[in-house]
């Protein structure tokens, strides 16, 4: 049985409407009306059981505060006749009474007040000393114990005010002694009593709160019962009705090709979502979990925050859903997910949003997913394709400008070098041992970086690149750790890349005719220069340092045409080295107290016995053997042990062999390894003797020797 799928907007505009007339339905108080009237009396109880409950919880407060406060009467009571009796003694023995009269004062006065707060009601000092609010005891039997309390406390009051004012006779003290062995037990006993009445009260109080909270409860889990049996009984009946219409959206969201939910104001996945809305995102989603959290792990922050903030205008009714669908951050997204294989791929989304209301209010949003990868894929293969195309044409107006001789030049030698690297590959059989191919590895990297350079230092950043990507492949080989001949098939196919680009450039060469075959004794420098200076500039400014080349090559001219070509490319390297290792950063520079600048410097002199020097010297950090010494065994090229037996000379020794180099990471103009061992071997092909001086923090300089 087959379908025509509908596309996504019409699917999603026929949901939205679906949607949005099922949402927009009117209210019928009617229909509910019986369970919003038990809804309301449960409600009703509710109130009233929290009301009375807080009126008599705050009730049984104050009945607490008294019973502790009449507790502290009885201290109180005790604590008079105490501090009296104290007085008394003192008095006898002719001591002075200060401290005992004082907390007599103290007894006396908080006694009192609190007294009289049983009866009226007052505030009074706490358990803490705060003042509280006592209230009036009730009930005949409290009212009648702190009657006779203060009957007892009054004439108790008065014979004990000569002594509180510290003026009493010998006889006043006595009165005041004997009335109070008379009577203070009598006033603890009522104290007692008080303390017990009010207890009672308490308690009646509090069983009449469990009672009010029992009928509440019973009368509440009734009211729940009956709505209960309404809302099933309502469910019962509207449950074929929702099953159908729910059944129909699940053929709709299982048919769809692209990701269809609702998301909630709450950012919220709807309770339905389409079975391609898990593919898309390379995982299951449940509905319910917050989509800023699923997107959280897919797109970086910023495309969060302003897919969340475009989200937030959506939902707001006063702004136009037209006039902000342009600034949408989410209608294309770069996502990684996993595929059905387990493996993390690229994938691009676009997400689009539709309202969807009910009353004239935003209700949900429907999101619609679709997957653009191929869409993408195709513009950015278009787009490459026109910037490759650009920086074609930009090289070949490179080219032109380039002196004629030069570029043969350099046609010639990469032609050569690239047919030698091919004759290389050729040459090695599938039979050949790993050390073999290894050799024949480092003896191809030698090659194409002279390219890499020389392409370089002319400004033909394509042929450049091409060789880099091609010094990629021999390191991906060489780090294989499976180097056999079967495995340098792969490799003519970048180098017929190279080839065919360096042919379209010996095709112009020869258009542009003969008239400038030959370049002049005096151009020679001066296309020297301009090669060696453009390239520190360049390699430099990749390098984020300021570096002055000075290139003094008057005796140039001199030399026989091989020589001069292994000459340029010595040049290059040397050059290439000085700015990338040796001078250092502007900011290392400052703080050795050294101009920001960096200076290079190039010379080829001719002594009078037709000896030749060819120079490159640096102003940079100069050779550190330890830097060195570390990063071999970085390298695990030799064990400490092994670095320990070897002196400073030949740890620095290692700098020209392959595949060593002090950056840690490669880019384009370091890190392969390369440079130096291209110049040990065309130093050799010169038979030249290379000699090395450097002193830490101030130069380094290369010196070629050679007759």
């Amino acid at each position: 049985m087959s379908a025509v799928l509908p596309a996504a907007p019409a699917i999603a505009t026929r949901a939205r409407n679906r949607i949005s007339t099922r949402a927009g339905g009117q209210f019928s108080f009617g229909k509910y009306r019986e369970i919003i009237i038990a809804v309301a009396l449960f409600l009703l109880f509710d109130l009233g059981v929290l009301v009375l409950n807080f009126y008599t919880s705050f009730q049984i407060a104050e009945d607490a505060l008294g019973v502790n406060l009449s507790g502290r009467q009885r201290m109180l009571s005790q604590r008079t006749a105490k501090s009296l009796l104290a007085v008394d003694a003192a008095h006898s023995k002719g001591l002075p009474a200060d401290k005992e009269l004082e907390e007599l004062k103290g007894a006396v006065r908080l006694f009192d007040v609190s007294l009289k707060g049983f009866q009226n009601g007052a505030t009074v000092p706490g358990g803490d000393t705060k003042p509280v609010f006592l209230r009036a005891a009730e009930g005949d039997k409290a009212l009648g114990i702190l009657k006779k309390a203060q009957d007892i406390w009054t004439p108790y009051q008065e014979k004990l005010v000569p002594v509180l004012a510290g003026n009493a006779t010998d006889q006043q003290l006595q009165d005041a002694v004997d009335y109070a062995k008379a009577n203070n037990l009598k006033l603890l006993g009522l104290m007692n009593e008080l303390t017990t009445a009010l207890e009672a009260v308490a308690s009646d109080r509090a069983t009449a709160l469990r009672m009010v909270q029992t009928v509440g409860i019973v009368l509440a889990l009734l009211n729940f019962a009956f709505i209960l049996f309404k809302f099933l009984r309502r469910l019962n009946t509207s449950d074929a009705a929702i099953e159908a219409a729910t059944e129909e959206n699940r053929e709709i969201l299982a048919s769809v090709r692209e990701g269809l939910f609702l998301l909630t104001p709450g950012h919220q996945l709807g309770s339905q979502l389409s079975r391609s809305t898990h593919e898309l995102f390379g995982k299951t989603l449940v509905p319910g979990q917050n989509f800023f959290a699923v997107l959280s792990t897919l797109v970086s922050a910023k495309a969060l925050t302003d897919a969340r903030d475009y989200v937030e205008l959506l939902f707001s009714p006063h702004v136009k859903e037209q006039l902000v669908q342009g600034i949408n951050p989410l209608a294309e997204v770069e996502l990684t997910v996993r595929n059905r294989l387990g493996q993390d791929s690229n994938r691009y989304l676009s997400f689009h949003f539709n309202r969807v209301y009910e009353a004239g209010s935003v209700r949900h949003l429907l999101v619609t997913v679709q997957d653009i990868t191929q869409k993408v894929e195709l513009q950015a293969r278009l787009t490459g394709e026109r910037q490759r195309s650009q920086k074609e044409l930009s090289m070949m107006l490179k080219a032109f400008e380039t002196d004629p001789a030069m570029m043969r030049g350099f046609v010639e030698r990469a032609e050569a070098s690239l047919l030698e690297v091919n004759d290389l590959l050729r040459s090695t059989s599938s039979a050949a041992s790993e050390t073999q191919v290894l050799k024949a590895v480092d003896a191809a990297y030698r090659r194409i970086h002279a390219i890499k350079g020389d392409a370089s230092s002319l400004g033909l950043e394509i042929l450049a690149s091409l060789a880099h990507q091609f010094e990629n492949e021999l390191q991906k080989l060489k780090d294989s750790g499976a180097a056999t001949g079967d495995a340098l098939l792969a490799l003519p196919l970048p180098l017929e890349d190279l080839l065919s680009k360096v042919a379209a450039f010996k095709v112009m060469s020869v258009k542009r005719g003969n008239d400038s075959a030959q370049a002049t004794a005096e151009a020679v420098p001066q296309a020297l220069h301009a090669t060696l200076t453009q390239l520190a500039d360049q390699v430099g400014t990749a390098c984020g340092k300021n570096v002055c080349t000075s290139v003094q090559m008057d005796a140039a001219p001199g030399l026989p045409a091989d020589k001069l070509d292994l000459l340029r490319e010595l040049a290059i390297q040397l050059v290439r080295n000085a700015v990338v290792h040796g001078v250092e950063m502007p900011s290392a520079r400052e703080a050795a107290g050294k101009a920001l600048q960096g200076q290079v410097v190039v010379k080829l002199t001719r002594e009078d016995g037709g000896q030749w020097e060819l120079s490159v010297r640096d102003d940079g950090a100069g050779l550190n053997a330890a830097n060195v010494r570390r990063r071999l065994l970085e390298l695990h090229w030799y064990t400490a042990e092994q670095l320990q037996s070897f002196s400073d000379k030949q740890i620095v020794a290692h700098i020209f062999k392959p595949g060593f180099s002090t950056v840690a990471s490669t880019t384009a103009h370091a890190g392969r390894g390369v440079g130096l061992d291209l110049v040990q071997a065309n130093v050799q092909k010169l038979g030249a003797r290379l000699l090395l001086a450097s002193i830490p923090g101030q130069h380094t300089e290369f010196r070629i020797c050679f007759s």
